[in-house]
Formats: structure tokens, sequence, C-alpha cells
């Protein structure tokens, strides 16, 4: 049943997209609604809940429209990129037996709740793209088509976004920081390795590059930039309220 495989995810995206549970509740419901009457409509040529995940960002953009105002502005690039920073996160290593217990657990608090707020952030053109490819995975492919843009649309607002949820990690007083390593290759050579790093990230999959090869600081930055991602994926595990689910199915029963 599409509300039992799907209703949780779109409940946590439509937490990080509205902000507030009343309104992520009203979304939620809403979705599934116009899913419930459009269904004719579904070909079966994709995931339906790739279908259901357009629904909503369609959703969120007429809520959004309907609200008016003026949309927050994305930070400057050069206000994004790593390079001036003289801190960085003191994570373990993946082996340290530090991985676990209380600094593990800080580590997990700390960074659900900085990501949750620079998410919140975000102007809307770029928090959309973000969330349906960190939090419910999709392929880059499958956002544009979601969103009627260009992939490297998507890419470009994708690449911004990360960067600033890893800013937002930086500067967060609870994690664990020390001092930044100095770079040891030029400026333009470790934008080639962060630019590689991203495109990586896009597909899902490592650095294509050995890690000998990067230096020290390269090595945190790339670090950062994993916890962001891993912390939008556990966002988005989120459990449904039973009181949501209970409104969605006896909406759409009232239409049936």
């Amino acid at each position: 049943m599409l509300v039992e495989l799907h209703a949780p995810k779109l409940y946590s995206l439509a937490t990080r997209l509205c902000g507030n549970a009343a309104d992520a509740e009203d979304m939620v419901q809403d979705v599934f609604l116009q899913a419930h009457r459009k269904w004719h409509t579904f070909r079966g040529d994709s995931d339906p809940g790739t279908w259901l995940y357009a629904i909503a960002a369609r959703s969120c953009k007429s809520r959004r429209r309907r609200r008016g105002g003026v949309d927050r502005r994305m930070p400057a690039l050069s206000q994004l990129l790593p390079f001036g920073d003289t801190r960085i996160i003191d994570l373990p290593e993946a082996a340290d037996e530090r991985t676990s217990g209380p600094l593990a657990a800080t580590i997990s608090r700390e960074s659900s709740a900085a990501v949750h707020a620079a998410i919140l952030t975000l102007p809307e053109h770029f928090r959309v793209p973000l969330v349906l490819k960190e939090m419910l995975e999709l392929p880059i492919e499958d956002v544009a088509a979601s969103l009627g843009i260009k992939p490297e649309t998507v890419k470009t607002r994708v690449h911004r976004a990360r960067l600033l949820l890893r800013k937002a990690l930086v500067e967060r007083k609870g994690l664990p920081r020390s001092d930044a390593p100095a770079p040891i290759y030029a400026k333009q050579v470790c934008m080639d390795l962060l630019m590689a790093k991203l495109n990586a990230m896009d597909q899902g999959r490592g650095f294509p590059i050995g890690q000998d090869v990067l230096c020290e600081r390269c090595r945190a930055v790339f670090a950062e930039l994993d916890l962001a991602q891993n912390t939008c994926v556990r966002l988005a595990e989120g459990k449904l309220p039973e009181r949501v689910r209970t409104a969605i199915l006896k909406a759409v029963s009232a239409e049936s």
C-alpha cells in the first residue's frame, strides 16, 4: 500500500520543506489526495514513490506561491567554500573506538539539529532539490524530471546546498572541533578535488581518487560533506504519526 510504503518518508520530506508539523501534515494528506485523484495518469514507467515525491515538490511550490513573501537569498559561493576555514570538525576515524558511545551520540544529535536548521534557511529552489536528492536519495535525473528543470541545474543547486550544510556543521558549537590543517596544494587543485568529490556524491559512490592523494585538510572537508549527506539520510527515517496516517486514509476513503 502506498501510504504504508511512502508516507513516512513523505512526512519527513514535508517537515523539512514546510518547517513545521502542522503544514507538513496538511501537505502529506494533500499529496495522497492528489495521487488518488490522478492515479489514472500514472503510467507505471517509474517508481510510484518517485511519482509521489514529484507531487510533493509541486505541492510545496504552490503553497509557497499562496503564502507569498520574499524567499531567502543563498549565500555567495565564495562564502560557502572551505578555503578560508580555520576550524574543522574533529570526527573519529571509522575504526576508532570513539565511533560508539557518548561522542557518537553527540555527533548524531548535534549534526541532526544543525542540518535541519540549515535546510530551513535554504531558498526553496535550493531546498527542494537538496531534499529530494539527499533525503530521498533520488538520482539527479529523477529530481530534474520531478521539478521540470535540467539535470545540470539540479547538480549546481545541490552542490551549493551541500556546501551550506557543511558550513553549518563546522560552525555548530556542540560538535567537537580542532584547528584546520594547512593545505598542501594550490587553491585551484583543491577546488578541482572538491568538485570531484561533489560529483562523486551525486552518483552515490566514494571519492574516485585514492585517499593517499588527499592532504589532511581535504580529508577533513570531505568527511564533513559525508557527515552532512549521511545526516540527511538519517533525517528521512522518521515515523509517520498515527493521527496523520488515520487522516490520510479517512480523506482518501471519503473520495473513493
